[in-house]
Order: C-alpha cells, then structure tokens, then sequence
C-alpha cells in the first residue's frame, strides 16, 4: 500500500464520517476525488456506489429503529427510484459524456447544498402531489444510478424546498434513497462490465471499502462532528463545485 493510498483511505474515512453524521453517504465527494487522481471512469462509479452502501446501511437502520423514515409519504419516491437507479446503471455511456454529466451534477449538487443552508428555516410540512414524487423519483434516481451517485444530494434540498417534511425526516428519506437506489445503480453498473473489472475493483480499491466502513460507523453510531455541520456543508459545496468545473474543462 503506498503512501497515496493510505492518504486516500484517510480522506475516504473523514469523508464518511463527516456525511454520515448528517445522513448522507458521501458518493458525490468520492466520485470528486477518484476522478482528481485519474480513476478509470468506468470504475468511478463503482467504488462510489459500494462506498455510499458501506456508510449509509448504518444511518438507515438507526433512522428506522428511532422511527423518524415518513414510510407513507417516502414510499412513492422509492418505488420509482429504484428502477430508474438501475436503468440509469445499465446504460452506456461514452468517457466524454460522462465527464460532462459528472461536472454538471458535481455543479449542481454545490448549487444544492448552498441553497439549502439558505433556505433551511422551520415551517409547516406541505402534502406533495404523489405523482410529483414519483416523477421526482425517477429522475433522481436515473441519474443517480448514471453517474453512480446515491441520490440524497439532490433529493434532500429539493424535499426541503418543497417542506415535505421536517429535517429529521428529510435526513432519514435521503439516507434510505441513498441505500436503495445505491444498490440499484449499483447491480446496473456491474451488468455492464466483465466479471473481472468487478474483482480488480474489489481487490485494488479493498482499503477505501475499509476506510468509508470505520468512518461511516464512527459518523452514524456517535454522531462525531469535527466541525459544525454547517461549515461542513459549505466546504463540502466548495470542494464539489471546484472539482465540477475542473472536470467540465478537462473533459
């Protein structure tokens, strides 16, 4: 293991342990930083896919043992998330669409974040047309499952726009978005490829799997925060919208 590798594995660990503490699972910063050190595209989302299942299967349980997930009215968003996940995983796509794709989201994920540290205020929850969810689940979770993001990056601020529910349970639907069509995208993106690419994967990459698993059990079993939740969020917009535009003009 290089020194690079272990460098990597730390930032992986901090990463979980930062997004977990707040429901998420990380994939849009992974996805960030394998394609800073030139990560095969193919393998990107892969790695942040496995990754975004490590961290956030812990979140899920403890949101659902407290209750908190609105089953209901999340219920709706899931069923037609999943499934676009997974078409989202199995379609081809060329290196220079990817990347162009990626920047954007990475840029709109930034945007996202940004605009929910804004508007992020108590207010009564409104009911939501469940066509409107449904619709809003097959989007999210296509390109969830595209660009191997788990979704909750784009889920939650919208949810929170439109005063779906309060934060609790904002938190708690996206970290079971997340999970679900993570799993999705993920049986997608392995149909694609030769049994081989999945094992290099697996065997190359084994010590950032280990990293995300310590670093999202830290984040989601005790709650460690570094940093106050909201500086985090604003770095965390600052590194994706860097990394974004970085790949919209390398690409």
């Amino acid at each position: 293991m290089t020194m690079g590798g272990i460098s990597l594995a730390v930032v992986f660990a901090l990463t979980a342990m930062l997004y977990a503490s707040i429901g998420f699972g990380g994939g849009s910063t992974y996805i960030a930083l394998l394609a800073l050190i030139g990560t095969p595209y193919e393998a990107i989302p892969i790695i942040a896919l496995l990754c975004n299942i490590i961290v956030v299967s812990g979140s899920s349980l403890r949101f659902s043992l407290h209750k908190i997930i609105p089953w209901q009215r999340i219920s709706p968003i899931l069923i037609f998330s999943i499934p676009a996940a997974w078409l989202g995983g199995i379609t081809p796509i060329s290196r220079d669409i990817f990347m162009i794709l990626l920047g954007l989201l990475l840029i709109a994920s930034s945007a996202l974040i940004l605009w929910r540290q804004k508007d992020e205020t108590k207010s009564a929850v409104q009911s939501i047309n469940p066509i409107i969810s449904a619709l809003l689940g097959f989007v999210i979770g296509y390109l969830a499952g595209l660009v191997g993001i788990g979704g909750g990056i784009f889920l939650a601020p919208l949810l929170l726009v439109m005063k779906w529910g309060n934060a609790r349970e904002i938190a708690a639907s996206a970290s079971l978005f997340i999970l679900v069509n993570s799993i999705a995208g993920l049986i997608g993106q392995m149909s694609k490829y030769e049994g081989h690419m999945w094992n290099d994967i697996i065997i190359t990459h084994y010590i950032l799997f280990i990293a995300v698993f310590i670093g999202g059990q830290i984040g989601s079993l005790f709650a460690v925060k570094i940093l106050p939740e909201k500086i985090i969020k604003i770095l965390t917009a600052l590194l994706t919208l860097y990394v974004g535009i970085r790949i919209l003009f390398s690409s």
